[in-house]
């Protein structure tokens, strides 16, 4: 069978989108990792699935593979792209569109000047809900490494990640610290962590190691966890504009109870078929 896909990228944060409302398709862990391998396939950070609703009250279901092939609760990033995708492809007509995740409901919305702006929904900050294993709620969390103590902010933003603020983001230990906390046994379902540098009251500096990938060019959802940790702690205002490796994302959180507002780009790459 050949299936259609479009490969896509949010601030260099690339995906494969497959359309499975039009097509007859079935998504498993190893026709994932297929597709994301850079060297034996198309190639991607993450693969997004679009299927028709399973309620009437949203539009899509919206589902997200790692290039692992595990499937994972939230891609701020991808939910730009497929609004962007949506859109194009004229799978619907309406704007905003509303979409489910394995946990949560978005509304996106495609802005005149080609962004698109994303309601994240509601952080949250109980261990619990993230998960992460601690005796009690805080705004920062000692976590041991290797002998060495860290401080980091945990968040859910529909997944979870662990924020560090960095004095240095271009020489953070990236790769090594962020590998080491994304399987820390605090975390079980493992974590995303993300490397904050405050520049100033409105300027964020991030890299992001992700849960199953690595570190990205760009991870939505990371940016939204730096931000509002960032907020939490009163060291930045209530929109912040984060950047990225791959390009910048406005962040806006007005605390408390109210969701998050993410706006950035999403850009179609190409368009192709690939046998399954």
């Amino acid at each position: 069978m050949l299936m259609k896909f479009t490969k896509m990228h949010g601030l260099g944060n690339d995906f494969v989108v497959i359309d499975a409302v039009t097509q007859n398709v079935r998504v498993s862990a190893s026709m994932v990792k297929r597709l994301a391998n850079r060297s034996m396939g198309i190639g991607c950070d993450q693969v997004l699935v679009i299927e028709p609703p399973s309620d009437s009250n949203i539009d899509f279901n919206y589902r997200i593979f790692n290039q692992d092939g595990g499937e994972v609760e939230q891609c701020g990033n991808g939910a730009r792209c497929l609004a962007r995708y949506v859109k194009d492809r004229q799978l619907t007509g309406k704007n905003p569109i509303r979409v489910k995740t394995m946990n949560r409901v978005m509304t996106l919305e495609l802005m005149d000047n080609k962004l698109v702006r994303v309601d994240i929904g509601v952080p949250q900050f109980e261990p619990s809900e993230i998960p992460f294993e601690t005796d009690q709620r805080a705004l920062l969390y000692p976590i041991d490494v290797d002998g060495k103590s860290y401080e980091i902010a945990a968040v859910s933003i529909g997944n979870p990640h662990a924020v560090l603020q960095v004095d240095d983001i271009d020489n953070a230990p990236v790769s090594e610290l962020g590998a080491k906390l994304e399987s820390h046994p605090r975390f079980p379902n493992k974590v995303n962590v993300g490397f904050m540098q405050i520049v100033d009251r409105e300027n964020i500096n991030l890299r992001v190691f992700e849960r199953g990938v690595g570190e990205t060019r760009a991870c939505g959802s990371g940016a939204c966890a730096a931000a509002v940790a960032a907020m939490q702690q009163e060291l930045v205002d209530s929109s912040v504009t984060v950047h990225l490796t791959g390009g910048d994302l406005r962040i806006n959180w007005r605390g408390s109870s109210e969701p998050i507002l993410m706006t950035g780009p999403a850009v179609s790459v190409f368009h192709g078929r690939i046998r399954i």
